[in-house]
């Protein structure tokens, strides 16, 4: 094998697995930028990815995966960042490994990430949750688990991650009801449930009868219920809403959409940017300022409370009277 098949090999065992203690998922989105990757080069050099050399994969060579992502496969700049986010990690790595590359590597370090604009992030209102929480058929079983799951989303706004990661023993209905999860950063976080999300729990699980380390939420297999069937079952329920709720139309629904729901309920309900960052299990409470530009109503409140200015609006006048009528046509 060449220099770049080992030095991969040992990126993911060595380097994250072992000595940074990567989550799952982490490693997983790491393995598909190097798969996508290693298939561009394979296009480009016509060299089988097992025989490719570092030095094949220079700067250019890199540039160029990034246009393709964005271009070719129509992904936004969020995921080509990310996607340039592991490729610098592994090159970090090569460069303890093979000091004569530390030239290219260099170059490839120096690719810069892309400037996007910032988004405002879409949240329901309240009248858009109920009605989306009404959706599941609550007659059936899977009806009844999706909507405890939904309810449980938009009261404490965990990720969808989390949520699939849940297992029977993570909900504590006693005194101070509240849910563990193990979140992103191999994170410990504990949020308290109202009285309404721990009812509806407390109803689940007594029908689902499961053990302490069985998934909370089972799939019709009994397996925890993969992201893409939550999105997939998300979508099917907005849809549904949205026959009643019309502005749901108007909104792509995500799993993070509910997450979003959470964090400007906490807003509106005067809860600090710092509390929510912990709420929410954010790494820096600046990542929380992103709720603040959302939400218009706590700017009207804002405004409210300030006193306008007292200049009074000016009228034109025409400087003539054969102007004035034409300006009136």
């Amino acid at each position: 094998m060449t220099a770049l098949a080992p030095t991969m090999q040992a990126f993911f065992t060595d380097r994250l697995v072992r000595q940074r203690h990567a989550s799952p998922q982490t490693v997983a989105a790491y393995r598909d930028t190097m798969r996508l990757l290693l298939a561009f080069a394979q296009d480009r050099t016509g060299t089988l990815p097992s025989e490719l050399d570092l030095g094949q994969l220079d700067a250019e060579l890199i540039c160029a995966f990034l246009d393709h992502l964005q271009h070719g496969r129509g992904n936004s700049a969020r995921t080509r960042n990310a996607r340039l986010a592991a490729i610098r990690s592994l090159y970090r790595f090569a460069a303890l490994r093979h000091p004569e590359h530390a030239a290219l590597i260099g170059r490839v370090l120096a690719v810069p990430s892309k400037r996007f604009a910032q988004r405002i992030v879409t949240h329901l209102s309240a009248q858009e949750a109920d009605t989306l929480l009404a959706a599941p058929d609550r007659s059936t079983r899977t009806g009844r688990r999706d909507h405890t799951l939904l309810l449980l989303a938009v009261q404490t706004g965990l990720r969808a991650s989390e949520l699939t990661g849940l297992s029977c023993g993570d909900i504590h209905l006693g005194t101070g009801a509240h849910v563990t999860c193990h979140g992103k950063g191999r994170k410990d976080r504990v949020t308290p449930l109202t009285k309404s999300t721990a009812g509806a729990l407390r109803v689940w699980l007594t029908e689902r009868q499961g053990a302490a380390t069985d998934p909370l939420f089972p799939a019709s297999t009994g397996r925890r219920l993969s992201r893409d069937a939550l999105e997939h079952r998300l979508a099917k329920y907005a849809q549904i809403a949205a026959s009643t709720c019309p502005s749901l139309r108007e909104k792509h629904v995500t799993m993070h959409v509910l997450r979003h729901t959470c964090a400007i309920r906490l807003l509106h309900a005067g809860i600090d940017t710092s509390v929510i960052a912990l709420w929410l299990g954010h790494a820096s409470p600046a990542t929380t300022q992103i709720y603040l530009d959302a939400d218009l109503e706590l700017k009207q409140r804002a405004l409210d409370r300030t006193t306008p200015p007292g200049s009074k609006p000016g009228r034109y006048r025409p400087p003539d009277a054969l102007l004035g009528f034409l300006q009136g046509l």
